[in-house]
């Protein structure tokens, strides 16, 4: 079918949520988590450690993400919580991919546990509800895992869809019912409106998704810039977007970020953390076989209050050596010396690394071609030993299983993409 063709058609969009994620991962493996306030954190021992998701169970007592640890155990003592075991998420989310993608191959993964689906034209699987609800229950049947689905006309319609109904809900959300279904949502509940755009909002008197839907366009320009015609368009369901299955190849930067389990003002807590974290950017870089040609901190202050800078460089860089010295001087040029709770380090303007030609002297060419052949080695082992499909959930501990940082919701697209 031509796109011309495909214009003209009514799209018929899912978003697919996974409920709970990790929390029902866990429970899957260990079935006898289930029924149980269970919570996924960073640092479990840690009174100041992070609660990174939660149960349902959980949840109902009053736990929520980016809790700390002895403020959910106040709320729920006999909360059960977890080290997050980041092969197992991983291995889970390849094989509900794979699923989707039998369906249609037009899927776009947006993170470790949503993404889109345009089931336009698979009218042969059955009607749109009859489709979601056999993959909804395939996803629970093989993999013991609940999802809830948003049915629309558009991406942000079945993105606001899925979150209506949890767990293991199933949302049509239509053009023409708006003012009974999504309208009368407050506007803090609307995808793509966040915590200090609702309060530029409320400050005008726009309170629900009506009072956006209705809000004047020029007064929203020159509020929220072009975003705020975009939220506009979105609150009458107004979005064009496709959904792109190449859109994970579309990055500009790779950054990790990660919050620590108290606030810390110990240069050697920082220096440890910045060398940690330009460790995971280069190794994604090495992945996604890129080059970056800027570096860029983030700092955010005990009082939440977050600066970023960062600088452009002469070369690309893709190697820790080249990142972390840049990433250390522009974190000790702009820190305020006062208490810390969150780093990021990310590499920016990035370009194939293929793309980007590199003029060798004399003196540094058998460097780089020790280097090339070492780097060729590591990658052949690692395809030789690599990790397994998700036949059964893997019982070993991954390396990296007691260490989180916000990456992770992105690092499972590496994977997607082979």
């Amino acid at each position: 079918m031509s796109t011309l063709q495909r214009t003209a058609r009514r799209r018929i969009i899912f978003h697919i949520d996974m409920n709970s994620f990790y929390a029902s991962v866990e429970m899957a493996f260990n079935p006898d988590l289930k029924g149980k306030p269970v919570a996924i954190a960073g640092n479990p021992e840690e009174r100041k450690g992070i609660i990174v998701t939660s149960s349902y169970e959980a949840r109902a007592k009053g736990v929520r993400t980016t809790m700390t640890v002895w403020q959910a155990k106040k709320l729920c003592p006999e909360l059960i919580i977890l080290k997050p075991n980041f092969q197992r998420y991983r291995a889970a989310s390849s094989e509900i991919f794979r699923m989707l993608s039998e369906i249609t191959p037009l899927v776009q993964p947006v993170s470790i546990d949503e993404g889109y689906l345009d089931v336009t034209d698979v009218e042969s699987l059955g009607t749109p509800v009859e489709i979601a609800q056999n993959l909804q229950n395939r996803i629970l049947n093989e993999l013991d895992l609940p999802c809830s689905i948003g049915i629309a006309p558009n991406k942000f319609l079945a993105k606001m869809g899925s979150d209506l109904k949890k767990p293991l809900g199933i949302t049509i959300i239509r053009k023409r019912e708006l003012s009974k279904t999504l309208w009368p949502l407050p506007i803090d509940k609307m995808y793509g409106v966040g915590e200090k755009t609702a309060e530029k909002l409320k400050a005008i008197k726009i309170h629900t998704i009506k009072d956006l839907a209705e809000a004047d366009v020029y007064e929203l320009r020159q509020l929220l810039g072009i975003n705020g015609e975009r939220l506009i368009n979105r609150a009458n369901g107004i979005d064009n977007r496709e959904v792109d299955p190449d859109a994970i190849f579309d990055f500009k930067s790779i950054g990790n970020s990660q919050t620590l389990p108290y606030d810390t003002t110990s240069h050697q807590e920082i220096y440890q953390l910045l060398d940690k974290l330009s460790e995971k950017v280069i190794s994604r870089m090495k992945r996604k076989e890129v080059v970056g040609k800027s570096v860029q901190i983030m700092i955010r202050y005990h009082d939440r209050k977050t600066v970023t800078r960062s600088r452009k460089l002469d070369t690309y860089i893709d190697e820790k050596s080249e990142l972390l010295p840049i990433a250390t001087e522009l974190f000790e040029h702009h820190w305020n010396e006062e208490p810390i709770r969150l780093l990021g380090v990310t590499a920016q303007h990035l370009e194939d690394k293929r793309n980007v030609g590199e003029q060798l002297d004399l003196f540094t060419y058998e460097e780089a071609v020790k280097k090339e052949k070492l780097e060729q080695t590591v990658k052949e082992l690692a395809d030789k030993f690599g990790v397994g499909t998700f036949k059964t959930l893997p019982s070993k501990q991954d390396n990296d299983s007691n260490k989180f940082t916000t990456s992770f919701q992105k690092d499972f697209l590496d994977d997607f993409k082979k």
